[in-house]
């Protein structure tokens, strides 16, 4: 697994981990702007250095997705203050590698996928409803779990899974492209008593 330390265009994963830290509040709202994406208004981060920083990651697991080498991608929450990890939003991906086989990928519809990701993207706002408040300053970190011999690039860092102890999960919606599918959970601590 690979940790990215914070330091074009966005793909899917950038939408999904902007709507998580819009609706989580680990930056202040007025940081974000509003787009037109998959028939849903979406908000997307106008800071920078998180702009630039969230195109790097998705960047490099696009090639990596391309080469079927990403199992998971986790956006883990934690306090600023205790370091503790609040929540763990994990997106499972399963490849299909015999869609590079001369058999091609599977045929789906761009708009069948658009419509799963924005059930997905539906799904992560509407988890603020029964998530515990996060009452205290938070900062995230995205994890990347690959291939075992895969290289790390300059500037990422090999890390732990960082899970949560005490912890509640809940299976959002996957959604299937004509490769990946993705199977999509959140895990939050049970008591947030900090």
């Amino acid at each position: 697994m690979v940790h990215i330390p914070f330091p074009r265009r966005l793909n899917r994963a950038a939408y999904g981990i902007n709507s998580i830290l819009y609706q989580r509040g680990i930056y202040p709202p007025e940081t974000f702007t509003r787009v037109q994406k998959y028939g849903l208004t979406l908000l997307v981060t106008t800071d920078p250095e998180l702009t630039n920083y969230l195109n790097n990651v998705t960047e490099q697991m696009k090639e990596w997705l391309y080469k079927c080498i990403v199992q998971r991608l986790v956006v883990v929450i934690s306090s600023i203050e205790s370091g503790e990890v609040l929540e763990r939003w994990q997106f499972d991906i399963e490849c299909d590698k015999t869609a590079k086989d001369d058999e091609g990928p599977r045929e789906k519809s761009q708009k069948a996928i658009q419509d799963e990701i924005r059930s997905v993207i539906r799904q992560i706002t509407a988890t603020v409803t029964f998530l515990p408040l996060l009452e205290s300053a938070c900062a995230f970190d995205l994890l990347i779990y690959t291939d075992k011999d895969l290289a790390v690039p300059e500037k990422w860092e090999e890390s732990g899974p960082q899970f949560i102890a005490n912890s509640e999960e809940v299976r959002l919606r996957s959604f299937t492209t004509t490769i990946h599918k993705v199977n999509t959970s959140v895990a939050y601590k049970k008591d947030f008593a900090s």
